[in-house]
Parts: C-alpha cells; structure tokens; sequence
C-alpha cells in the first residue's frame, strides 16, 4: 500500500483530507508542524509528500528543501497562495504539484493519483540516458555534460529527462507543462516555461545563443535532437 505524508495545521481540513485518503485505500501519516515532519521523516518511507505552504513554526518550502536533499519522492503543495511567483518557487525548488485552497475532494485525490502513477512509470523506466554528450543516472538523478557532473533545479533536471525520453520528437509547450506539473496555465503559462528552458539551456549547451540540445521549432514547440 502507498504510504502518504500530509503536513497541514488545519484541523477541519486535515479531518476530510484523511478520510478521501484512506477511503482511497492508502496508509497516511500527518504531521502538523515542521519538527514532527522531520521526527515523521526519519522514522518512515512514503511514497508521495504532502505540503502546506504556510505552517505555524515556518514554511512547507522550507521543508520541501531538507527532503530533496535526500530523496526524489513526488512532492505537492498545498498553498492558499495563488500568485505565480510562489507556484514557481515551489516548483523550481523540487515541488511536482499544487493546489490552491479551496479545492473540491475529487480533484485533490485524482492529483494525487496522478503523481503517484507518473512516480511509478519513472521508476520503471531505464536506469540511464545518454544522448548528445549529456548523460543522466536516473536512480542517482545526477546529470554529466561531457563526464562533468551538471548541478539542475528539480524542475529542470524533469525537463531534460522528458526531452531525452521524447528524442527528436517535437513536444508543444502544452504537452510538457501537462506531463510535467499538471498546472493549471493560468500560472505556469508559455512566458515561464520559456524561462525554464533558458536556464536548462545555459547548463547543458554549448553555446546557449544557439542551442543544437534542445531546440526551438517555431509555433509548434521544442525538440532534443540527437547528435550520437
């Protein structure tokens, strides 16, 4: 059985929470505060994390942080902030998904079970790719450029391993937000996900200014393109 770990304060909230997940069929823990998140932690094995943004002894951030120094478990934040600015830094420091309060149950758990199954096709997927001279060891989620180890964000290190699972097949900016994040666009638009591949490219291109990695295909979206 999947195990979950929700980190909420909000009692009534917490109540109708646990009983879609456990009606759902899965084991879950909750965790109040950031010290029992980290005693919760230590002592157990879960399969999907979730987080409110704003708890009584600091932020869901912060704790989203500590666990990805350690572990690659689906991450989802549960945030009452709505501006895009904090979807993207929840994102980029290693969240997969959130969701703004007030949400209908249903939508909660279909989130839930969505992050889950992508979880589990990752894991069945290759222990390694290779391609162009970037090479990513999935099981140690470590990315090399030319045998040189290549420091990514969460959000871009899952922006190349798409491309690289999708080699010389165009992907709309539609497909890889929905694959990715299953964000509504409203906040993780076109315009942010452009910056995101910027930023992967400046760390895995030669020549930024002119990508041969990951290139653009006009109106359509972006391709990996292999050179091996």
């Amino acid at each position: 059985m999947k195990r979950i770990l929700l980190v909420e304060d909000d009692l009534s909230l917490i109540n109708g929470l646990s009983f879609a997940v456990k009606k759902h069929g899965y084991l879950l823990d909750v965790a109040h505060t950031i010290d029992e998140t980290d005693r919760l932690w230590q002592n157990g094995k879960y399969d999907l994390v979730i987080l409110d943004v704003s708890l009584p002894d600091g932020s869901g951030f912060d704790i989203c942080k500590s666990i990805r120094q350690t572990s690659k478990v689906p991450i989802m934040f549960l945030t009452a902030m709505d501006e895009e600015t904090n979807i993207i830094m929840g994102l980029d420091i290693g969240g997969d998904d959130y969701i703004t309060k007030p949400f209908k149950l249903a939508i909660f758990m279909s989130r839930i079970n969505a992050l889950l199954r992508r979880s589990d096709n990752f894991n069945q997927a290759d222990t390694e790719l290779s391609s162009s001279g970037i090479r990513v060891r999935l099981l140690k989620s470590e990315v090399y450029k030319n045998n040189k180890l290549v420091e990514l964000t969460a959000s871009e290190y899952k922006l190349l391993c798409l491309f690289m699972q999708n080699p010389d097949q165009v992907l709309s900016p539609e497909q890889i937000l929905n694959r990715l994040w299953d964000c509504d666009e409203n906040y993780i638009d076109n315009n942010s996900l452009t910056v995101y591949i910027r930023r992967l490219r400046t760390k895995i291109e030669d020549d930024p200014g002119n990508p041969k990695r990951i290139v653009t295909v006009r109106r359509m979206g972006y391709k990996w393109i292999t050179e091996d």
